[in-house]
């Protein structure tokens, strides 16, 4: 038996449903800065999660703090290249990175990450992945050929591109949770400047919102209301998900492109030099 301290508000899929139109940015980037640190802390250890969605964070305040849960299906990292067998794949198909459903390599902190970057996009605009479809074979086909969440255009910029890099299907490309906090600091320090370039960016998306909420217009995608159904086989719980004879998981066309002018216009501001400040 385990006896923890009780999650009053819940798990964070939940939080978001009923509390999204009341987090502001500020709140948004310390849940950011919370959770890649103490993923941060678990990879320090050598343990992958390997069932990381907002159903397994809990909170019993999420203004303050969140807690990592269910580390049922975690593993410590053993090196043994040696051992060809197929592990059973378990957990909620939108968050489980393309080489791991397609069996192309084996569950690494890498993995995580891409886990780490669905979570992110939740986060920032309040609606689940892939919502109105069903979470079959046919979803995890078009995950592996570079199908991702639609980002909304006025996101910061410097959010899109981390969020971008996280689930990059080039898995050595993906960052670590170490560089993933150092860059989420430095945003949260700047957050506090109000000429900061992520200040910047963050005032022209709450203007972005207003003029939505002001003018009443109906969009597919909004930072402000979380209007959307649920089909009824797209499952948010862990499960069984072995599927066979996945392609091997690439990026859609324009996906490279994009983040690199994006990584080429932010340069300046989140170079290893600036980073290793912390």
């Amino acid at each position: 038996m385990m006896v923890l301290q009780y999650a009053s508000d819940g798990n964070l899929r939940e939080y978001l449903k009923i509390n999204f139109n009341n987090i502001n940015w500020e709140q948004k980037l310390r849940s950011l800065l919370s959770l890649s640190f103490n993923l941060m802390r678990i990879h320090k250890l050598d343990i992958v999660h390997q069932d990381f969605h907002p159903g397994n964070i809990l909170s019993y305040n999420f203004k303050n703090i969140m807690y990592i849960s269910d580390f049922g299906l975690s593993k410590l990292i053993v090196a043994n290249p040696n051992n060809p067998e197929k592990k059973n794949i378990v957990g909620v198909l939108p968050y489980i990175a393309p080489e791991v459903l397609s069996g192309d390599e084996e569950y690494t902190k890498a993995a995580d990450v891409y886990s780490f970057g669905i979570v992110a996009y939740e986060i920032i605009t309040g609606f689940p992945p892939y919502p109105d479809i069903p979470h079959d074979e046919d979803l995890a086909i078009k995950i592996c050929n570079g199908l991702r969440p639609k980002i909304p255009f006025h996101t910061p910029k410097l959010i899109t591109r981390m969020i971008m890099r996280c689930w990059d299907a080039r898995v050595t490309n993906r960052p670590t949770f170490e560089e993933l906090w150092k860059e989420l600091e430095k945003y949260w320090n700047d957050y506090y400047n109000k000429d900061s370039e992520i200040v910047i960016q963050i005032k022209k998306a709450e203007e972005f919102s207003e003029n939505q909420e002001s003018t009443n217009t109906t969009t597919t995608i909004t930072t402000t209301a979380l209007n959307y159904q649920t089909h009824p086989q797209a499952i948010y719980t862990s499960r069984l998900l072995n599927y066979s004879n996945l392609p091997k998981p690439k990026n859609e066309e324009n996906f490279e492109r994009e983040l690199e002018e994006l990584t080429e216009s932010f340069s300046h501001i989140t170079t290893n030099d600036d980073i290793n400040e912390f």
